[in-house]
């Protein structure tokens, strides 16, 4: 693998599409491996925009705009990191020949849209996942409920990202309010939404399964498949809030995890990084969801690893060897904005940080909303008076809890 000069004729070019604060950290370790990186966002000043060499702010479901985009700037790569991009021209753009999508345009389209996963998984791969149906209008997601799915369940819109537009259904009376919240939760115009029966699960993992070229000397240039130590997550309204790394859990469940992520991930191709949540009830696992990229519950990683989610993503896209060991257990815990506020500020950083063994990553963001992720505190380390993923745990939280948003 050869990598150029930034700013200059030999540059390794990467285009990344969502620049927001896990774009951001690809953008960093993208930078120190001596790439050059455009960031494009949907409005300005966006936390990636802050750090690349160069952005731009343009509406990427709009496909003449964003194949503009990619002629003037010529990248080499092009790594989508939100749900809100016109996938059919992502994939016109790879025919093409213009750059190489990661991990590959067929990839984007179906992990982009929950309709096309749930049917690759259940129907393709016959891998468990929950009862599931999908629908257009409130009456076809009543029909879909009482027609098999049930209560109580989960409804989302197809096409969103980190809880957005998700609810919990317990009765008939919350049919169309979860109906009119997942329509206004869509990160694009499409009124489909997935319900989905809710498992009776004792915790649930992001396994984070990175797909990179084999440095071994009898499989030197295949693509092989390793993965990080799993990660458990808490959500509230499908939006993390907490994680920790390792996840305890069996032998068993942890290599049937590892079988559906590799099995999905597969199908999928390309490389890089992905983020496969999945269902566990004591050996038994169900697929839930795969995005194509780091994932929010790996932020935990920049704690814990030896080559942290983003640098693992930024080395398996540009074909250099990775490292997922496990450095020491830690956690996170976000910190909310709390305010519909441009340009806050933030106090409470030095309290935070004289919490032993914790560290704080600020986004940056431009505008705050009330339940905005705006930072995420990180929490590290052994401790030899107790469970060390407990402590990690509650050092995070207490760390995020003294960071506070006011206005400027």
């Amino acid at each position: 693998m050869k990598i150029g000069t930034p700013l200059s004729k030999s540059a390794t070019k990467v285009m990344l599409l969502g620049s927001g604060e896990l774009g951001k950290e690809v953008i960093i370790a993208l930078q120190r491996l001596g790439v050059e990186v455009i960031a494009v966002d949907r409005y300005d000043n966006a936390p990636g925009h802050q750090v690349a060499h160069r952005s731009h702010t343009i509406n990427m479901t709009d496909g003449d705009a964003l194949k503009a985009l990619v002629k003037l700037e010529q990248p080499h790569l092009i790594v989508p990191e939100i749900e809100a991009i016109d996938t059919n021209m992502l994939a016109e753009i790879e025919a093409e020949g213009l750059a190489e999508v990661i991990p590959t345009a067929r990839a984007t389209q179906l992990t982009m849209n929950r309709e096309g996963i749930r049917r690759l998984a259940a129907e393709e791969l016959k891998i468990p996942t929950s009862r599931y149906a999908f629908a257009e209008s409130l009456n076809e997601l009543q029909m879909a409920i009482d027609g098999g799915v049930g209560y109580p369940c989960i409804v989302k819109p197809v096409m969103s990202s980190s809880g957005k537009g998700q609810s919990t259904i317990l009765e008939p009376e919350d049919v169309s309010k979860a109906w009119d919240y997942a329509m206004s939760g869509g990160r694009v115009s499409h009124n489909r939404v997935i319900v989905e029966e809710m498992i009776d699960f004792d915790y649930e993992i992001t396994l984070l399964t990175v797909r990179a070229l084999s440095y071994q000397e009898n499989k030197n240039g295949e693509v092989q498949t390793v993965f990080c130590e799993p990660i458990g997550h808490k959500q509230v309204n499908g939006d993390y809030v907490e994680s920790w790394q390792p996840q305890p859990m069996s032998k068993k469940a942890l290599t049937r995890s590892r079988e559906i992520a590799e099995a999905v991930t597969g199908q999928l191709g390309g490389r890089g990084l992905f983020g496969v949540e999945l269902f566990i009830k004591g050996d038994d696992v169900w697929f839930s969801e795969v995005s194509p990229r780091p994932h929010d519950t790996g932020m935990v990683t920049m704690a814990t690893q030896a080559q942290n989610e983003f640098e693992l993503h930024a080395r398996a896209i540009l074909g250099l060897p990775v490292d997922t060991s496990l450095r020491e257990p830690g956690a996170s815990a976000v910190i909310y904005g709390g305010l519909e506020k441009k340009g806050i500020a933030f106090t409470g950083i030095d309290e935070a940080l004289r919490v032993p063994q914790t560290d704080l990553r600020l986004f940056g963001k431009p505008e705050s909303f009330a339940r905005r992720r705006m930072g995420v505190a990180l929490a590290y380390g052994n401790n030899k008076s107790g469970n060390s993923i407990e402590d990690a745990l509650k050092r995070a939280k207490q760390a995020a809890s003294m960071v506070k948003p006011v206005s400027e």
